[in-house]
């Protein structure tokens, strides 16, 4: 199945990342690896991420987001996965 994520960071965000990005980064390219992470970004302003995941369920995608650093140190300040249908 896939998903799409739509979150928000907190403010300063840009700085705020900067201790925890290669950590980030490093987790992000292991569920790539996995195939379970398509695509994943923030938007121009910073303000919000974006990302498509295919995983067996969406509690897999919750989980894997929840352990991510940017999550547990508050970076990310509010996530929502919902299951995806690609049309195109």
């Amino acid at each position: 199945m896939k998903f799409v994520l739509w979150g928000t960071y907190c403010d300063h965000a840009l700085e705020k990342r900067t201790p925890f990005r290669q950590e980030h980064l490093e987790g992000l390219q292991r569920q790539k690896e996995a195939g379970l992470l398509l695509t994943l970004g923030p938007t121009a302003d910073s303000t919000h991420v974006f990302g498509l995941y295919e995983a067996d369920s969406q509690q897999q995608v919750e989980a894997l987001l929840h352990h991510d650093i940017y999550w547990r140190q508050g970076i990310w300040t509010e996530l929502r996965v919902y299951p995806w249908i690609q049309a195109f």
